[in-house]
């Protein structure tokens, strides 16, 4: 059975940083896109980065470009996101997921595996 668990989430002050990681089990899936996606209180769930089975194409929703970065190390199975400048808005439950083909996409329905979710706060 395939399972994603996400770690590394936890308690910032405003500016600080955070690592997540995501490792799966059940399958490889060294030739899958893999994706973070956050969702906070009363909001949808909501795209953040995703990143192709090679690591050759990367995205970022807008606000997070250039303070987070997304890799992978598929001799692991397991999916990251650094984060640095952390704000208030980046308050979130964050889960990962995997999409079905190699394909790229920051559609959530086109990612058919997901984890639980870690709480990252971040306080003023």
């Amino acid at each position: 059975q395939v399972q994603l668990v996400e770690s590394g989430g936890g308690l910032v002050q405003a500016g600080g940083s955070l690592r997540l990681s995501c490792a799966a089990s059940g399958r490889t899936f060294s030739t899958h896109t893999m994706g973070w996606f956050r969702q906070a209180p009363g909001k949808e769930r909501e795209f953040v980065a995703d990143i192709s089975w090679n690591g050759d194409v990367r995205h970022y929703k807008d606000n997070a470009k250039g303070r987070f970065t997304i890799s992978r190390d598929n001799t692991k199975n397991t999916v990251y996101l650094q984060m640095y400048s952390l704000n208030v808005q980046d308050t979130a439950v964050y889960y990962c997921a995997v999409a079905r083909s190699s394909g790229v996409t920051q559609l959530r329905y086109d990612y058919v595996y997901w984890g639980q979710g870690t709480q990252v706060t971040v306080s003023s």
